[in-house]
């Protein structure tokens, strides 16, 4: 889910506010036609595939399913892949009831895998699609064979460390914070996410971060206060499934305090936010930044397919 490690108690509350309006930002390339497209309660859903062990992915905040697209394209030959969007992000109308957009994305999840009949799929989701993707671990266990997140987490990196009445007030923040920025700073925004947290390449970031802004202002500050102010570490007791944890590390971005830290150190940092779940386990990829399957998308997809046939 972003980047972990807020050493210096002082600095904390403000590196959660910046890392919240920039962290957790979806993009990518266009994607192939999908052979079906449909709407199940707020997602939209794409289905690739006719055969084999059903995947759902689930991309992050402002994301869309061409953050996948060359796991879809690689996956589908062999698994049945439903990759869905969810309401507010990537031109998928918001909703226009109140209420937490995030309860409605994981009460919609539920619903896909009900009213399609999808056995026992396995859920992969990045960011905020990782950490939905474990939350529906702990309420619904029975219902999959596993869970990839990745660097997506059950508590908001640094936020573990307040009380739940600080998180939600650092959450209430944040969401009038981003819900008063214009277009145009949204834009900037995403920019600046992806040159310096999103991804290593300089062109990678140019060609993605456009992608960013293509969602709806209010559901973005609400989908991130939601995850701001959750702590789902106490349900991990009851995702008793395989749990995959992918940790990006790019040694450059962690060489000086307070994100001075090491791989290992990293790695059992999110091994900590994660000892609850009986069957976790965490993976380092490196070189890489939020994005691990666009900076290192043959390492991504090996480890992917690793835990698949583990399953």
């Amino acid at each position: 889910m972003r980047i972990s490690g807020f050493r210096n108690g002082k600095i904390l509350l403000q590196a959660v506010l910046l890392s919240s309006t920039l962290l957790l930002c979806g993009g990518g390339a266009l994607h192939a036609q999908a052979a079906n497209a449909d709407t199940v309660g707020t997602l939209k859903v794409e289905r690739h595939g006719d055969h084999g062990r059903p995947i759902i992915l689930i991309p992050g905040l402002e994301g869309g399913p061409w953050v996948w697209q060359q796991a879809i394209d690689h996956l589908q030959k062999t698994h049945v892949v439903y990759a869905v969007t969810l309401a507010g992000f990537d031109g998928v109308p918001a909703p226009t009831e109140g209420g937490s957009l995030f309860d409605r994305a994981d009460a919609s999840l539920l619903q896909l895998i009900r009213q399609e009949k999808i056995d026992k799929p396995v859920l992969v989701g990045h960011s905020l699609g990782g950490t939905l993707a474990l939350r529906f671990a702990g309420e619904h266990a029975k219902l999959i064979s596993g869970v990839v997140a990745v660097d997506g987490l059950p508590v908001f990196p640094g936020m573990e460390r307040l009380d739940p009445k600080q998180r939600v007030a650092v959450a209430a923040q944040t969401r009038e914070k981003m819900a008063q920025l214009t277009p145009e700073q949204f834009k900037e925004q995403a920019l600046v996410y992806m040159q310096h947290i999103g991804v290593i390449d300089p062109q990678l970031a140019a060609r993605y971060a456009p992608m960013n802004a293509r969602s709806d202002i209010k559901a973005t500050a609400g989908y991130m206060a939601d995850d701001l102010a959750s702590d789902l570490r106490p349900g991990l007791k009851n995702a008793n499934v395989p749990i995959l944890e992918i940790s990006p590390y790019n040694a450059p971005d962690f060489s000086q305090p307070p994100m001075l830290m090491s791989e290992a150190q990293k790695t059992a940092y999110y091994e900590s936010l994660l000892a609850g779940a009986p069957q976790a386990k965490v993976v380092s990829i490196s070189p890489s930044r939020h994005y691990v399957m666009l900076d290192q998308p043959a390492k991504f997809q090996q480890v992917l397919d690793d835990f698949l046939k583990s399953l």
